[in-house]
């Protein structure tokens, strides 16, 4: 079976326009929440993590000439440039482009949106990157709720290891919108307050947007090379929105990562959670991580920095575990305190060095989805 790696990526958030950028901030414990007195949308404003459009408009023309992209096409096309500018490769027709997201330019269906709605449609997202790079082949597009982004990087390693491709970029993003605030608000899940992922505080999500992106190959010529060495993706079927009291699904997915790389619980060095600060979801993980016999292994959530980017999240969040594998460094859990949940956990909550050689990351997501990628330098 051919070994397959992470050779590029980049990150573009309310916290900077590279990897690097992100990495500091998130060294300095700086979180990209902010308050939003916009009634328009919730009647009491809300809490996001909104990348600044004037900044990105800015990094978007320094080096794209203008043309009629939405706020999220810029965000994967700004990510997905840098990446292509490091990766190892180039683009033939042996290379994919996955494209992850759970609602993609949905805020064009918003009547005071400028932009055409058609641009809704997951397909012509995907066809505006496609087109922008001149990509040989159509895009895959991965939806599937918030596992979108991780999932993309199982997809992506499997399809290499098959030989149906030889390499492959993937760029996954969301934006905060209308639409997917009023979802959550209607479900009582947002948080008035930025989130406290695993607090005993904690009283739901807080929405972010982002766009992420990574080259993978199977070269063996790679530098600074992270290894994809497992990988698991299980639906529990539990409920539309609400996850597996038993966290099935997650802990399935997990000891399917393990047993494809052989390797015991005892020897991940830390996990990347996915941890949105709702009641069930992070019970339901400290189930499953206690039922995988990881419950002492060093863990964060980085909503506390981003609020939950949805389709991003899974990539934007292994990214951030890439490089603490590369500087030997776990980052805090933001906004954690006095433990919230029934199983004990071993929630990170200072910055600090650790020789890692492996790393997990998870996520779960609405309709009962979950996935998860195991790292290795």
């Amino acid at each position: 079976m051919k070994r397959v790696f992470i050779t590029a990526n980049t990150i573009v958030s309310p916290l900077g326009f590279t990897s690097d950028e992100n990495l500091q901030q998130i060294k300095n414990n700086s979180s990209a929440i902010q308050f939003y007195n916009n009634t328009e949308i919730l009647p009491n404003g809300f809490h996001a993590a909104i990348i600044n459009e004037e900044k990105l408009n800015q990094n978007f023309q320094k080096s794209i000439v203008a043309s009629d992209y939405t706020k999220l096409e810029k965000m994967m096309i700004l990510s997905l440039q840098d990446t292509m500018a490091c990766a190892n490769f180039e683009i033939t027709d042996r290379t994919a482009l996955l494209i992850a997201t759970t609602k993609g330019n949905i805020d064009t269906l918003n009547t005071k949106s400028k932009t055409s709605a058609h641009k809704a449609y997951l397909h012509v997202l995907g066809e505006t990157i496609q087109n922008h790079f001149q990509f040989k082949n159509e895009p895959i597009i991965v939806s599937n709720a918030c596992v979108s982004g991780i999932l993309a990087v199982a997809v992506a390693k499997r399809l290499i290891q098959n030989g149906v491709y030889d390499n492959a970029f993937i760029v996954a993003g969301d934006v905060v919108s209308k639409f997917t605030l009023s979802g959550f608000h209607s479900f009582q899940a947002m948080s008035d307050s930025p989130c406290k992922p695993y607090s005993k505080y904690r009283n739901g999500i807080t929405i972010g947007e982002a766009a992420a992106s990574v080259a993978i190959t199977s070269g063996s010529t790679s530098q600074n090379r992270i290894e994809i060495i497992g990988d698991g993706s299980c639906n529990d079927a539990n409920h539309i929105s609400g996850p597996s009291r038993t966290g099935e699904g997650l802990y399935k997915s997990i000891v399917s990562s393990l047993e494809e790389a052989n390797v015991s619980a005892e020897n991940i060095d830390f996990i990347s959670a996915h941890g949105t600060a709702t009641l069930y979801n992070d019970e339901m993980e400290a189930v499953a991580f206690n039922r995988a016999n990881l419950q002492r292994t060093p863990l964060h959530s980085l909503k506390g920095y981003y609020g939950h980017t949805l389709g991003a999240s899974g990539l934007l969040e292994a990214i951030v575990g890439l490089h603490s594998m590369q500087n030997n460094m776990l980052y805090t859990s933001l906004g954690m305190d006095e433990l919230g949940v029934s199983k004990p956990l071993n929630i990170i909550q200072r910055n600090e060095k650790k020789n890692i050689r492996t790393f997990l990351k998870t996520a779960s997501g609405f309709g009962g989805c979950n996935t998860a990628v195991l790292f290795k330098k």
